[in-house]
């Protein structure tokens, strides 16, 4: 049995931005990207290759959570789109009308949801799929029993698929968003610290905190080794900040049980009800409660 636990903030940009035909309420609301999470949703559940039986689908609401305290350059939803922004509650609306579990996030973020059912599930199903191809849930990747998957572009990322894209392994993922900086979620990184200079660096010492003070002491090949060492002596504690902001959480206090994400079907009901809002959707679910 599979885990899939999906990001349904990263769906709701990528349904938006897609070149499918836009879509507008009969209240003249732009639904395109809601339609698209229902659509991806759907779709997961027909899939069989996939075969989805327990699932859910975690929500940004919104965009700003408890980092925006520890660090003022972190993400917000300062200058989104309100074309997104306004379907917030309605995408959450439909994925529950669908049958699916939702987690609606106002101080974690979605992905803190994604990374503690990765931790808190693993070790009673077969595998547990995480259904986005951001860099920071690869920290959570445990060999193939928790994995990533990109629908984009077909791929499956395992432990060492997570080696393969980012030169570290999981448990160094957040030490390497710290030095290599995260545009997406507002994390500067360390100026000059590129992916290749810090996946060398991590891949022999592991943390930032083993990274020797002194350049000369490095024992791996680094170009600009001294400059690099100095900046990287200046910003110590900016760089410990970064790393925090990195750090998913695995403890949300997340209520359901893996039972309780088990799929039965749509209440009929409320799917239809929350589709005539949206002014009907192609994809039907195939089991109605």
């Amino acid at each position: 049995m599979r885990l899939h636990v999906i990001d349904g903030t990263f769906e709701l940009f990528r349904a938006h931005f897609s070149k499918r035909p836009g879509q507008t309420s009969p209240e003249g609301q732009d639904v395109k990207a809601t339609v698209g999470v229902i659509s991806a949703v759907l779709s997961l559940l027909d899939d069989k290759f996939e075969q989805a039986t327990h699932l859910a689908v975690a929500f940004d609401n919104p965009i700003e959570s408890f980092r925006n305290d520890l660090f003022y350059g972190y993400k917000t939803g300062e200058g989104m789109d309100p074309v997104l922004t306004d379907q917030f509650e309605i995408v959450e609306e439909a994925v529950r009308a669908c049958g699916v579990t939702v987690w609606s996030m106002d101080r974690w973020e979605a992905d803190d949801a994604l990374a503690t059912a990765a931790v808190r599930f693993k070790d009673q199903v077969d595998q547990v799929r995480i259904m986005t191809p951001d860099k920071d849930l690869g920290q959570v990747v445990d060999g193939d029993r928790v994995v990533q998957v990109d629908r984009i572009r077909s791929k499956v990322i395992n432990e060492s698929g997570v080696l393969d894209r980012n030169g570290v392994a999981p448990m160094s993922i957040p030490d390497w968003l710290a030095l290599v900086g995260d545009t997406a979620d507002g994390i500067p990184g360390v100026p000059g610290f590129g992916a290749k200079t810090a996946s060398t660096l991590l891949r022999r010492y592991g943390t930032v905190d083993l990274i020797p003070e002194n350049p000369e002491q490095w024992d791996v090949k680094v170009r600009g080794a001294a400059k690099l060492g100095a900046t990287l002596a200046r910003m110590r504690e900016e760089v410990a900040l970064y790393r925090e902001l990195a750090v998913l959480v695995t403890d949300v206090p997340l209520t359901e049980s893996l039972d309780d994400l088990c799929w039965h079907g749509a209440p009929r009901d409320a799917f239809e009800a929350v589709t005539a809002r949206l002014g009907g959707v192609r994809y039907q679910p195939r089991q109605w409660l």
